[in-house]
């Protein structure tokens, strides 16, 4: 298969099981605290990324010269999103939040030019910019973020900025510096290492009670782990192994869009023009700047 056209399936997968994380991760809030929920779907995932590994004889440990590289990409890739994410939930709501970590591909498309030498041509500027479209669009109204809200707001922006410029940091250094190991146990790996702080937090401030847990609770658990998690971040890694990391950067631009979608099916939330205009968008940029 043409591995721009692999690249962009890859990328789809990724889309897809992230942005169904939204309504996933609204369900779960009703039976798990935030970091605990997330550091059991991390658990979850290692185990099982584990299991196919050894199932594939693939190596479970890095060069010695690796550790180094290998911690930095799970800080970017992993902590970015289980850490800080849901620490901006305290302030924002989570379409405010999603507005500003959906900022991420302009962080990408930004830092690509002078780390890796990808200048950005037209048709990846102009799909950059009709996908952003889209993603506002998807967004318009629910971001309050004025004078008056401002400073009751401000810790949770800054949040969310970290979690997509960590992410958009992500994103360069997986291209600059690439790990060399099998693609299963490098994501095991990363969450491994990247779980390790959001732990910390989720035992210091946080009482979980399973025995409360509904089925459905177990259920949304279960997808975030290997789903959401497993399949997202192997399929996202070998989307960049075979997609500038601009092009893939503005192809998760479909996240919040398919979690619209998915919040409607499983939520019963809106979806009206409004939803259905910003997909086109968002679809237009991220196939626009895949021929840029």
């Amino acid at each position: 298969m043409n591995p721009r056209l692999a690249g962009f399936g890859y990328l789809t997968v990724t889309a897809t099981a992230w942005g169904m994380n939204w309504p996933v991760m609204k369900l779960l809030m009703q039976d798990w605290p935030p970091f605990t929920f997330r550091v059991l779907a991390a658990g979850g995932s290692v185990l099982l990324l584990s299991a196919i590994a050894i199932l594939q004889r693939d190596s479970l440990l890095p060069r010695p010269d690796q550790w180094g590289r290998l911690a930095v990409a799970a800080l970017l890739n992993v902590t970015s999103w289980l850490f800080f994410a849901p620490l901006a939930i305290l302030w924002l709501d989570a379409s405010e939040a999603a507005i500003i970590a959906y900022t991420m591909p302009v962080w990408a498309t930004m830092l690509a030019w002078p780390f890796l030498g990808e200048r950005p041509g037209w048709r990846r500027l102009a799909g950059l910019a009709l996908g952003l479209s889209g993603v506002t669009l998807l967004m318009a109204g629910r971001l309050d973020l004025g004078a008056g809200a401002m400073t009751g707001k401000l810790p949770g922006v800054l949040a969310i900025l970290t979690t997509a410029l960590l992410f958009a940091c992500g994103t360069i250094w997986t291209k600059r510096f690439p790990l060399a190991m099998a693609p299963v146990p490098l994501v095991a790996w990363q969450l491994a290492l990247g779980v390790l702080p959001v732990a910390v937090v989720a035992l210091a401030v946080e009482q979980a009670h399973p025995a409360a847990v509904r089925p459905l609770g177990w259920a949304c658990l279960a997808y975030a782990s290997v789903i959401g998690q497993c399949l997202a971040y192997l399929a996202w890694f070998r989307a960049l192994e075979r997609l500038p990391a601009g092009t893939a950067a503005i192809g998760s631009l479909l996240v919040p869009i398919i979690g619209v979608l998915g919040s409607a099916a499983l939520l019963s939330e809106p979806l009206g023009l409004r939803q259905i205009a910003a997909l086109a968008f968002t679809l237009g940029g991220v196939a626009l700047a895949s021929r840029g």
